[in-house]
């Protein structure tokens, strides 16, 4: 398997069925900035930037929410 197949792996929990509420957002943090955000740990999720576009891609594919807006809780 490849490398990049291996790595596409790791993330394919990401583009499950999102379930209610959803765990995992699509976050555009800025104009050409976007993030996938970890609800459950309230961080944004540590996607290559290699394979990030695929990633977004199937999240979308899998219905994965997407926001603007912070999509997690205030911190501290």
């Amino acid at each position: 398997m490849s490398n990049q197949m291996q790595v596409m792996e790791q993330f394919s929990p990401l583009w499950e069925a999102p379930a209610a509420p959803p765990r995992w957002v699509i976050w555009h943090a800025g104009a050409d900035e976007s993030f996938v955000f970890d609800r459950e740990f309230n961080i944004p999720i540590d996607v290559d930037d290699a394979v990030l576009g695929e990633v977004l891609f199937r999240m979308r594919e899998a219905g994965a929410p997407e926001s603007d807006s912070y999509p997690g809780r205030a911190c501290g």
